[in-house]
């Protein structure tokens, strides 16, 4: 039995979805007019929605091993599908179980996960629900389309007319609704993760082979180009449908690529377009000269950028504005580039200082030494000149004496004092 009383509720809100599953028994209970009169209760005390649809998840979840993510809640199916009621009645059961949900589901958005959203609605969509309740669950999903996940978006189609294994009608349904919405639910944000979900389910539903051009072509064109921050996503899934289909004509090729906008691509869907033999030669040559152009415009921002004193290209007019926002990625790259900048000349204008600082201490210890530092330099220069000049001078008059002079010379020498002044 179920274990849910109006008067276990935490009003608080502050209660989480583990919470919720204290409420429940393993053994979940089938009546679902006790439920939906325990939910009324329950809303009436005033709870937050996000926890009513906490209960809602967790009790569809016990109930319908469909509607779970969690594996091991397939485990109790097998008593559900040996059950002694025959498939109709099983599948009545469904039906009623599907429509009675999305009936109590709260108004609020963001009050039910879209992924859950999606699993009902693809459990809808098996067991044939009314219209109406197909149109609310998409209305909803629509909302939310932002947070959903690939993996539950890749719906199969029920329908036997149709001859595609997933519903590609049915997510471009979604995505024209989500475009419908106001801009303030539609943001910025919200806008690139649906244009990058999108991207993701053409590159999956390209593969198959019954997939017409107008539906590929259909959801690839339902965004607008400035919701892409890259189109690599989106040349990649043109390419998977190129490839799977090989009959497609020349004129329609023409057509998908010209929604690949060349210069959001990066430089490695870039180098794999430019030697893609699927693509056509314009679109080749048109994304040769994208990438010229950005090589070119590089090399002007560089050169201008060591011009002293001279004006930016951009302030010249010289370079175009950019035509699309920086994604991310890209703002991210360049802020590094900046930084780095700013430490490298951070860096050089260290190094400046501490050369100053060493001329300065050069200088001011040549100062210091004066007049005196000098002399020790000239002045044993001097003398040393002076005494070779000595000993020139004493050669020279050795060399001008006659023989006589040098013998009176000699004899005077050896002469002693006492006998020069008894001769005097």
């Amino acid at each position: 039995m179920m274990k849910l009383s109006p008067e276990s509720v935490n009003l608080s809100g502050k209660s989480t979805h583990f919470s919720a599953e204290c409420w429940f028994d393993d053994t979940c209970i089938l009546d679902m007019d006790y439920f939906v009169k325990t939910l009324s209760g329950i809303k009436a005390k005033g709870v937050r929605p996000e926890l009513i649809g906490s209960i809602i998840t967790h009790y569809a979840s016990k109930w319908l091993p469909d509607l779970s993510n969690d594996e091991d809640v397939f485990i109790s199916q097998k008593d559900f599908e040996d059950s002694p009621e025959s498939v109709t009645a099983i599948w009545m059961k469904k039906r009623f179980f599907v429509e009675t949900l999305v009936g109590i589901l709260p108004p609020e958005k963001d009050s039910i996960p879209c992924n859950f959203l999606l699993r009902l609605l693809r459990v809808a969509n098996m067991v044939r629900v009314e219209p109406s309740y197909r149109v609310d669950l998409e209305k909803r999903i629509s909302w939310q389309l932002d947070q959903a996940t690939l993996k539950e978006l890749l719906i199969p189609s029920f329908v036997h007319t149709c001859g595609t294994l997933l519903d590609v009608e049915l997510v471009l349904r979604l995505v024209k609704r989500f475009m419908n919405l106001d801009e303030s639910v539609r943001s910025g944000s919200a806008l690139i993760k649906v244009a990058k979900l999108v991207d993701n389910y053409l590159a999956e539903a390209a593969v198959d082979a019954n997939l017409t051009w107008s539906e590929f072509f259909g959801l690839a064109d339902a965004l607008p180009a400035h919701a892409r921050s890259t189109d690599d996503g989106l040349y990649r899934a043109i390419d998977t449908y190129l490839k799977t289909h090989p009959g497609v004509s020349k004129q329609e090729r023409k057509t998908l690529c010209r929604l690949i906008d060349s210069r959001k691509l990066s430089l490695e869907a870039s180098l794999h377009a430019a030697q893609n033999e699927r693509l056509p030669v314009r679109a080749v040559i048109q994304l040769l000269l994208s990438e010229q152009t950005k090589v070119n415009r590089h090399q002007i921002d560089w050169s201008g950028s060591f011009v002293s004193g001279a004006r930016s290209p951009n302030q010249l007019g010289l370079i175009e504005p950019p035509a699309r926002c920086m994604s991310k990625r890209e703002m991210n790259a360049q802020q590094m580039e900046i930084k780095r900048l700013k430490e490298d000349v951070l860096r050089l204008q260290s190094q400046c200082m501490t050369m100053q600082s060493q001329i300065e201490k050069l200088l001011e210890k040549k100062r210091g030494s004066g007049l005196f530092g000098w002399k020790k330099i000239i002045v044993p220069s001097l003398v040393n000149k002076v005494d070779k000049i000595g000993e020139i001078d004493r050669e020279t008059d050795v060399g001008r004496q006659t023989p006589g002079d040098m013998k009176t010379r000699l004899v005077r020498g050896r002469t002693p004092n006492k006998w020069r002044k008894s001769l005097s």
